[in-house]
């Protein structure tokens, strides 16, 4: 790593990004860009900022050509990379004292590391506190439904002419499994759960299936807009705070990254009356203390980048912990880089209050369904459980047994 620093002329290193319209992220990947340069003299950052569409394309365009950027933005589940052949392991690169071991761990595929993580979060549900008490429902003290009166809640809403849920699979293969897959994990508890997601656990045991026969329920209720099929991620955060609005917004707490931003760059009211339930227990479940806590943004290196030190020295940058306590005051979401003792203040105390009681004796399982399935499991995953199933388009049983042929290990 230290060897970058040597002669280092007139180098241009190449970075790929999504998140172009996430100004406080873009503000810190350039500042970690200045700050290389600083130490590095004679070596040059060039970040290009996409939208995600637009870096898959470019991405699978240049990489199978042996080009691309040195660096690349990547999200947990993109293992077409891996396969590929595309990038190179970071173990020796990297330093990893500054990261945590939960979220390296979720990069860790076949005894390599392959992306240094920057962004964490849990599976939350947002809600908006004015409409819950406009359909006159008060939230419980543990701030958890049962599966019934979930169900009633969503009821309630479509008859008061609101949208129960903001949910679109437009741009994305997993916002509309959240509903379910939540209710997987408090159904099952973390061990089976995992099971499930690996192939050791059938779809057509009746805890899983009575967890599909659930969200059926809530879907013939009409718990979803009808552009569910269409609404892209960026747009379905909108569609919450903004035009036409929801009740509920499942989302990892990301969410925070496009709300917290000025109403002028699509981010919501600072008057919206946000609130965060945790979603709903479910009935003779192993565990509705359990909830997902995952990675979310991370970066990697080319294979055929022929600067892999000074590309890894950018990544060092961005783990240092002075760039996760700005990570966490500027961007306001978690962070995988190691910071503590941090005290929150200003006009979002609140909001990371509320936040932090939800954690609150819950017990973690690593990883959404996108990062563990693989092959025709996550492809089918994609298309079922994310998409035509909530859609409305499939049967229990019908999901079920799609799900069962291509992740069950018999």
């Amino acid at each position: 790593m230290g060897g970058a620093t040597a002669k280092a002329e007139d180098i241009t290193l190449t970075v790929w990004s999504h998140e172009a319209d996430e100004t406080a992220k873009v503000a810190l990947r350039e500042q970690a860009a200045r700050n290389l340069e600083a130490s590095h003299p004679g070596v040059h950052v060039k970040i290009t900022w996409y939208e995600k569409d637009g870096l898959d394309s470019a991405l699978r365009t240049a990489l199978p050509a042996g080009e691309g950027p040195d660096v690349f933005y990547v999200e947990p589940g993109e293992t077409q990379y891996i396969t590929g052949g595309f990038i190179a392991p970071l173990d020796d690169l990297v330093d990893w004292s500054n990261i945590y071991d939960w979220a390296r761990a979720v990069w860790k595929i076949d005894g390599k590391t392959w992306a240094l993580p920057e962004e964490a979060y849990t599976d939350e549900l947002y809600y908006n506190k004015d409409w819950l008490k406009k359909l006159g429902v008060s939230l419980p003290a543990n701030a958890q439904f049962s599966q019934a009166e979930f169900l009633d809640l969503i009821k309630k809403a479509r008859a008061a002419d609101m949208t129960p849920i903001s949910q679109g699979v437009g741009d994305r293969p997993y916002p509309g499994a959240y509903i379910l897959a939540e209710a997987l994990l408090r159904k099952l508890g973390a061990e089976d759960y995992g099971k499930l997601l690996t192939g050791e656990l059938s779809f057509e045991d009746p805890r899983v299936v009575a967890a599909f026969t659930w969200v059926k329920e809530l879907v013939d209720a009409g718990a979803y807009p009808k552009n569910f099929m269409t609404l892209k991620l960026g747009e379905s955060h909108q569609y919450f705070y903004r035009k036409p609005g929801s009740l509920l917004f499942p989302m990892g707490s990301f969410y925070t990254g496009r709300a917290f931003v000025p109403v002028d760059q699509g981010g919501q009211a600072a008057d919206f009356p946000l609130g965060i339930m945790q979603f709903p227990a479910m009935d003779d479940a192993a565990c509705n203390e359990c909830k997902t806590v995952a990675v979310g943004a991370s970066f990697a290196i080319n294979a055929a980048s022929k600067h892999k030190d000074l590309a890894a020295a950018y990544l060092n940058e961005l783990a240092k912990p002075e760039m996760g306590k700005r990570w966490m005051e500027t961007v306001y979401l978690q962070t995988a880089v190691k910071t503590a003792g941090i005290q929150f203040s200003g006009p979002y105390a609140a909001y990371f209050t509320e936040l932090m009681e939800r954690q609150n004796g819950a017990k973690y399982f690593t990883g959404m369904p996108v990062d563990i399935l693989t092959g025709q499991c996550k492809e089918t995953f994609a298309q079922v459980m994310n998409k035509a199933f909530p859609g409305g388009l499939l049967t229990v049983d019908d999901a079920v047994k799609a799900m069962n042929e291509a992740c069950y290990k018999h």
